[in-house]
């Protein structure tokens, strides 16, 4: 990871660097190489008393990110734990079609009050990022062969707002701007 959309909640979507690296372990006993990594949260799950692991995330170098099969409300323990020791989570979309990280976004901001970064990351792609950002998200790393640029404008595509969101209240009166739209 190099280039990603960052769009905070009171922000303006803009591109940045990140130093960050998603790491994937090829040995289960594998360590995890220096420099800031997003971990697999099953990783974590069976080596945070793993004393040199532990310091890593206190000192902000460990983030971890979730599969689609993991369930975040079994872990919400663990998971409120961590928004103090990782500095941000994300969750890993293994192919565009599979919706679970939606869910896993909503239920990290909507049950759990995680308030740190929500990163999108896997195969995601410029069509999703409205919808991602809708549920929580606020880091986006696109597929490599998508276009950050046009994905920085895919947010200003929608100027009224039908429904309640994570990053967006409705639009007032947006429904009779619908309803003058239909006229």
């Amino acid at each position: 990871m190099s280039a990603l959309i960052r769009f905070l909640r009171t922000q303006q979507p803009s591109l940045t660097q990140t130093d960050w690296k998603m790491w994937q372990p090829q040995d289960p006993e594998e360590h995890v190489p220096a420099g800031k990594h997003i971990i697999p949260f099953q990783y974590w799950l069976t080596h945070r008393d793993n004393h040199p692991l532990l310091e890593r995330a206190v000192a902000g170098e460990i983030g971890v990110w979730f599969a689609a099969t993991d369930d975040v409300i079994d872990h919400k323990q663990l998971i409120h734990a961590g928004q103090k020791l990782w500095p941000m989570v994300a969750v890993h979309f293994p192919i565009f079609r599979d919706g679970r990280g939606y869910s896993t976004a909503a239920l990290l901001r909507e049950r759990l009050a995680w308030t740190g970064p929500v990163w999108a990351i896997g195969d995601v792609l410029i069509d999703q990022l409205d919808q991602l950002a809708r549920v929580g998200f606020d880091h986006f790393v696109l597929r490599a062969d998508q276009d950050r640029e046009l994905g920085l404008r895919k947010f200003e595509q929608f100027s009224v707002r039908m429904q309640d969101s994570w990053r967006y209240p409705r639009t007032l009166n947006s429904i009779h701007q619908a309803e003058a739209l239909t006229a």
